[in-house]
């Protein structure tokens, strides 16, 4: 596995009670999915989604479910390591809450799913 290290900022929209919104919650979160991404466990990453997760990456078609997520990241983990997510700022997302805009490189949708936080939407853009 080759020794890039990426730094993705992130702009994390969540859903779900306001106290748990904070930045400090979703980037232990985000370490963990490193963590996991780094140890080149796909299952063990694909299980932090939610089971109707889906992804949109870049230049391939949309993955949909644990299954298909478990499958690319396989692929990935076999090109890339060393992987940081930092979380940069973290929105509430809700049905009172107003839209948020913002330029992004990196945005996923963390989902509260009984005591744990599973990952519900994955999407990211190079500059390119």
């Amino acid at each position: 596995m080759s020794q890039i290290t990426i730094f993705v900022a992130c702009l994390v929209l969540i859903a779900g009670p306001a106290a748990a919104q904070s930045k400090g919650v979703i980037q232990k979160a985000d370490d963990k999915w490193s963590e996991t991404f780094n140890k080149g466990d796909a299952t063990a990453l694909a299980a932090m989604y939610t089971e109707d997760a889906y992804m949109l990456p870049p230049g391939a078609e949309m993955m949909k479910g644990r299954h298909a997520i478990a499958v690319f990241w396989g692929q990935q983990m076999q090109q890339i390591g060393d992987v940081k997510c930092t979380a940069l700022d973290v929105k509430p997302l809700g049905r009172n809450a107003p839209p948020q805009d913002g330029a992004l490189k990196y945005a996923v949708v963390w989902e509260k799913v009984g005591r744990e936080w599973e990952l519900l939407q994955d999407i990211w853009n190079t500059n390119k």
